[in-house]
């Protein structure tokens, strides 16, 4: 799978410790998602490696913006 990257994401996956593989991986497998009013796509999933969930924000053409590990999601997500 060919990825398309900001720097903003390249930069902000090294600063947080996040592998671009488990990006790709949440975008594949995602156990929830949800469409921003900008058209932008959140995507969910448990990473086992990184014993979190990653969330992955993508435009809506697929270009990764952000990801960061998710500490709260299983909390909202039991509401």
């Amino acid at each position: 799978m060919q990825v398309r990257t900001t720097e903003y994401f390249e930069r902000k996956i090294a600063d947080r410790g996040i592998r671009r593989e488990w990006c790709e991986w949440v975008v594949e497998n995602p156990v929830a998602t949800e469409v921003q009013e900008d058209h932008r796509i959140r995507y969910w999933a448990y990473v086992l490696e990184a014993a979190h969930y990653i969330r992955v924000v993508t435009e809506a053409d697929g270009t990764f913006l952000n990801a960061f590990f998710d500490r709260t999601f299983e909390r909202r997500r039991e509401r």
